[in-house]
């Protein structure tokens, strides 16, 4: 599962450059409604996209479904694609994953490049190879790993994010850290989003990155250490999948920050993660992500949307 990630100087020359190395013999770009109005404008004068054919789906998590998938093979089918189109996923995480699993299934799969739009889909979503869609009220439970041929993160995106989206992705930057060094979580609980500094923010997105790199080279599969990156996920999952099912979907980085804490306290009773750590990142999420309001009336459902 090869993929090449870009850190971008130069985002029209990195995108004319993609596309010469991809074959193709037709451009679709694949935006959703927030992304075709403020994203897709910075790109679309660009001379390699002249002839791209725009494909728009409903924006957030809940229009990451069969449906909205029905809609993409359909408008790569009516605009005349073939086996050897090439898609550009323009978006945030749910772009990437619907985009790559349309991609990675019509004609048997065509090629495409994800150019992720925000923090999230930056460090996590767009690298490794993990598409798919939501089904049964279940998140991502169908899909396939296909990597993109390429993947171009440039910052510029990062200008036209709420504070949300960034704190959202910063949580999977977190996760990397912790799998990284204890130096890189203390670096990463000590950002203080209020006084955003946006250099500062690039080379910690740049190291986060090479660490979801490294793992997912090593297990593409994950069928062994790249079940690490399900980091907080197991129970972050189950609150993101119980807010879906009481019409309050919660945005996927805070509940992977808050999935942390609760696993650090698990590894802290049963492995002795150390206390001191175990406060800074309750602290720190706390500070920034708020909670998740359960009682222990939502024990049994949550236990049972991790199972």
């Amino acid at each position: 599962m090869s993929q090449r990630v870009i850190i971008s100087t130069n985002l029209e020359s990195e995108i004319a450059e993609a596309l010469a190395e991809c074959e193709h013999d037709k451009i679709f770009v694949l935006t959703d409604e927030t992304t075709a109005v403020k994203c897709w404008p910075v790109v679309k004068n660009y001379f390699s996209l002249k002839d791209a054919k725009v494909i728009t789906i409903g924006a957030t998590d809940t229009h990451k479904d069969l449906d909205t998938m029905v809609h993409v093979w359909k408008s790569l089918g009516e605009g005349g694609a073939s086996r050897h189109s090439c898609m550009i996923n323009l978006g945030g995480g749910m772009v990437t994953d619907l985009g790559g699993f349309a991609a990675a299934t019509f004609k048997r799969g065509i090629n495409f490049i994800n150019i992720p739009t925000t923090l999230l889909s930056m460090v996590d979503a767009s690298v490794g190879g993990k598409t798919g869609i939501n089904f049964g009220g279940l998140k991502n439970e169908i899909g396939c790993f296909q990597a993109a041929s390429d993947v171009i993160i440039s910052t510029r995106f990062l200008a036209t994010l709420p504070i949300t989206e960034l704190k959202s992705g910063y949580a999977e930057m977190l996760k990397h850290g912790m799998l990284s060094s204890r130096d890189e979580f203390i670096k990463l609980t000590g950002y203080d989003f209020q006084n955003a500094d946006a250099e500062h923010l690039l080379q910690l997105l740049k190291t986060s990155v090479l660490v979801k790199e490294r793992i997912v080279k090593e297990d593409p599969h994950e069928q062994g250490i790249r079940r690490a990156l399900n980091l907080g996920h197991t129970v972050g999952h189950a609150f993101e999948s119980k807010a879906l099912h009481d019409g309050k979907p919660i945005a996927h980085g805070y509940a992977v920050a808050w999935g942390l804490v609760a696993e650090m306290v698990l590894s802290h009773q049963i492995l002795k993660f150390p206390t001191e750590d175990l406060h800074r990142l309750a602290e720190f999420v706390y500070a920034n992500y708020g909670a998740y309001h359960i009682t222990c009336d939502h024990y049994d459902e949550l236990l049972h949307l991790m199972h």
